[in-house]
């Protein structure tokens, strides 16, 4: 059959639209149809198909036999089924598939129709769903901007309208189509996520108001929390199917955790057949990169699959005298050890090797209390400054089906990050005269070694007379953090106005402290999602968690529960009610006025709204109302001195509210018409004084990007673009004087655009253009090192060109 990009424009709408009537339908799938029923019949495909619910097993046969299937959800509504796993011809494949499901298929060229036994073959178009290219739980090929199935939200395999909480998908589609080639631009597209820039090699995500601290591995936790702040924000995207981002709590797969928002990176996976890409990309700066992707079957079953992935990227900076090298590997094995039995090896490595690495930002004011005026380019750091950071991981897992439809896996990773920073950069307020200052240097290493096992089993379950589904699970992290430190020692320059970076490289002698941190966690968790009704459905979950933190802090927390509750209740065919609740709980290290640490962060998480889904779940919509409720949120009252006279930081505990509201839309509008959006509003209020608490992320946020691939003979060009809007931010302080002072970053638009042009069918070439219309606005502001307010402004407009080759 002729693909969607082969078909007239007319074919394609009476294909895809619902309102033709049911003899137009039939004569154009057989009018479009090539005789090649026989070959489908007799050539066989090798599948992998778990036993699931009958939807997404569908969903996962149309991607690997390159067929399309024409079916009702409703008509597979609680529906399993069986496992599909070697070589097969594709219908004998599907018979298996279906086999006790009660659903009957009929074949016209390589289309398949499926109907309930007992009815007619023949489907209106009201009712049918054309399935190319189909959703699941892996994104790369779909071409789709929505997931088909996910799991991080509860442990069960679920489709996004089927999930009681929003979980917002950045697809391998959308991260291509925009040359999101690291997390921080990953974060710049995601609603609902605001990123702030530290310096010019960190930044810090915040969603729902809450700085993001929890970060995921194919779903699996590895612990943050102020203990890993390297390597996350450095990941290179050549390695990941997708990042899925669980807005509010998540305690019931995370445990102990931020109330904003979880990360979770899901790495990708070996392919059936021999695939891969190449690219060759220039962009503004002297930025170059490099990509080489190439997988497929190890031997002639393919029982044995592999992976390998690498990038390399040399770049400068719109800020002088800083440039970054960063290098990235990735390689996993996929090992069938029985029809029912497949093992996992795999592993990555990322390192980038800056020079010119700022801390913080340029001091705001002068001595005279005037605000330091310099341009965009403007970098405070010394040109010795760096800052190296590496991230290298190893994961192995063990899945495993069972006859009667249940399914396990057992997951071990080993993560280990660290930096060695050289540090010299502006810290101190300049002479208004002569426009002299100093720089803060420092010598510091640090690393972490964090590992993480998992166990897990899920599957259907019958209970008065509904299948229902349940998983299982327990889990253990461990983080382990060491560091060390020298003299801290400020080196004079002579003018702010000339500076070019040359200073010169102090000697800070010997280690001055030790740094050490232990965080230990160990969990047991279930989730159950109970049919009620066709369509009603209850998930009840919890976790019970054991926290331990070591180090200055000794926190220990034992047999904390942290419950979840959600319910989803479909009005229609395609839009549902949905509800949930989960506890809250994270530990804190600050201390309070009599240096004790603070007691942890509780709460409830809330959120209930709408969900619709359209053409099978390759469109998804949300509207969200949510609610955070803290009962101990730390807030600084500022520096004291204890008894042993260390001066520190104070806290105290206060009760806060959080609501907002979220509005998010992200799939296919139309074949070729791809689309993610958001709307965000949300405000953070103490209780006692019904004061505005967090200012740093905005009450109103918006993203859209979309991509079109035009029709007929222009269906070689693919446009492009989208933006996003941040509204006013602020933030209060002092001036150089003492005086109080707001620090304001006002709103502002971003503008993107994106063109792509297919030059053969293996051979592309992308433009990409980021903040078209050059706004200037500060990435980070009235932030205070050595008690000085500082600014970054945030980058220019640039472009990227990507050729790219797949084979």
């Amino acid at each position: 059959m002729p693909s969607q990009a082969e078909l007239s424009p007319l074919a394609k709408a009476l294909l895809m639209r619902h309102f033709f009537r049911p003899r137009v339908a039939a004569t154009l799938i057989v009018a479009i149809a090539l005789p090649v029923s026989v070959q489908i019949q007799a050539q066989e495909v090798i599948f992998n198909v778990p036993a699931q619910p009958l939807s997404s097993a569908l969903q996962a046969f149309g991607t690997q036999s390159n067929m399309q299937l024409l079916y009702s959800y409703e008509m597979l509504r609680g529906l399993h089924s069986n496992e599909v796993k070697g070589p097969f011809p594709p219908l004998s494949a599907l018979e298996e598939l279906l086999m006790g499901t009660g659903i009957g298929y009929t074949l016209q060229g390589d289309v398949i129709t499926l109907f309930r036994n007992g009815e007619s073959g023949t489907m209106t178009l009201n009712a049918m769903t054309v399935e190319d290219n189909a959703l699941g739980t892996i994104t790369e090929n779909t071409k789709s901007y929505t997931p088909g199935t996910i799991a991080t939200a509860t442990r069960l395999v679920l489709t996004p309208r089927e999930t009681p909480q929003t979980v917002t998908v950045v697809t391998r589609q959308h991260m291509d189509d925009f040359n999101l080639t690291n997390i921080n631009k990953v974060m710049d597209h995601t609603p609902g996520v605001t990123r702030r820039g530290t310096d010019n090699y960190r930044s810090y995500y915040y969603a729902r108001g809450y700085e993001i601290r929890n970060f995921q591995y194919d779903g699996i936790p590895v612990l943050s929390d102020g203990i890993n702040f390297m390597g996350e924000t450095t990941s290179d995207m050549i390695q990941y199917d997708r990042v899925e981002v669980i807005k509010g709590a998540s305690g019931l797969t995370t445990g102990a955790g931020s109330p904003g928002a979880t990360i979770n990176l899901v790495r990708k996976k070996p392919t059936h057949e021999f695939s891969g890409h190449a690219t060759a990309e220039y962009g503004r700066w002297d930025n170059y990169r490099t990509e080489w992707d190439v997988g497929g079957p190890l031997d002639e079953s393919g029982s044995i699959r592999g992976r390998f992935a690498t990038a390399f990227q040399d770049q400068q900076s719109y800020m002088d005298h800083f440039k970054e090298q960063k290098r990235a590997l990735y390689g996993i094995l996929e090992v069938d050890l029985s029809p029912k039995t497949m093992l996992t090896f795999g592993g990555n490595y990322d390192k980038t090797i800056p020079t010119g690495s700022s801390s913080g930002g340029t001091p705001f004011f002068d001595s005279h209390n005037n605000e330091v005026n310099i341009s965009r380019s403007f970098n405070p750091a010394a040109s010795w400054s760096r800052v190296e950071q590496f991230s290298h991981a190893f994961f192995t897992q063990l899945d495993h089906e069972f006859d009667n439809g249940w399914s396990s896996r057992v997951y071990y990773t080993f993560q280990r990050n660290a930096y060695d920073a050289n540090l010299g950069s502006i810290k101190y307020t300049p002479n208004g005269d002569t426009g002299s200052s100093e720089l803060l240097t420092s010598q510091n290493r640090y690393k972490t070694r964090s590992q993480a096992l998992e166990a897990y089993a899920r599957g259907p379950f019958e209970l008065f007379g509904r299948t229902h589904e349940l998983a299982v699970g327990v889990s253990g992290y461990h983080n382990h953090l060491k560091g060390s430190g020298h003299n801290v020692i400020r080196v004079p320059i002579d003018n702010i106005g000339e500076w070019d970076g040359r200073a010169e490289r102090p000697d800070w002698g010997g280690i001055l402290y030790r740094a050490e941190d232990r965080i230990n966690q160990r969990a047991v968790y279930a989730s159950g999602r109970f049919s009620l009704s066709d369509d009603l459905a209850v998930i009840l979950g919890g976790r019970v968690t054991n926290y331990r933190r070591g180090g200055d802090s000794n926190m220990r927390e034992t047999g904390e529960v942290i419950p979840f509750a959600g319910v989803t209740y479909d009005l229609n065919n395609n839009f549902s009610l949905y509800a949930s609740y989960t506890k809250i709980f994270r530990p804190q290290s600050v201390r309070d006025e009599s240096y004790a640490v603070l007691d942890p962060d509780e709460g409830d998480s809330y959120e209930g709204g709408l969900k619709g889904e359209w053409f099978n779940g390759r469109l998804n919509a949300s509207l969200a109302y949510f609610e955070i409720r803290q009962d101990n949120r730390a807030e600084s009252i500022g520096g004291l001195t204890n008894s042993n006279g260390i001066t520190y930081t104070a806290y105290r505990g206060t009760k806060a509210k959080t609501k907002g509201i979220e509005l998010e839309v992200s799939g296919e509008l139309m074949p070729g018409w791809n689309i993610q959006a958001g709307f965000t509003h949300q405000v953070i209020r103490e209780d006692e004084t019904n004061e505005k608490l967090t200012t740093q992320a905005p009450e109103n946020q918006f993203k859209l990007y979309t991509t079109y691939r035009l029709p007929g003979r222009l269906s070689k060009i693919t446009i492009g673009g989208g933006g996003s809007y941040q509204g006013t931010t602020w933030r209060d302080g002092t001036d150089a004087l003492g005086n109080e002072h707001q620090f304001k970053n006002e709103a502002f638009w971003l503008v993107n655009l994106m063109g792509r042009y297919q030059i053969t069918n293996n051979l592309s070439a992308t433009l990409n253009v980021n903040n078209l219309f050059d706004k200037y606005y500060y990435s980070n502001y009235g932030d205070r090192w050595t008690g000085i307010a500082t600014k970054m402004y945030g980058e220019p407009r640039n472009m990227m060109l990507t050729t790219r080759w797949d084979f």
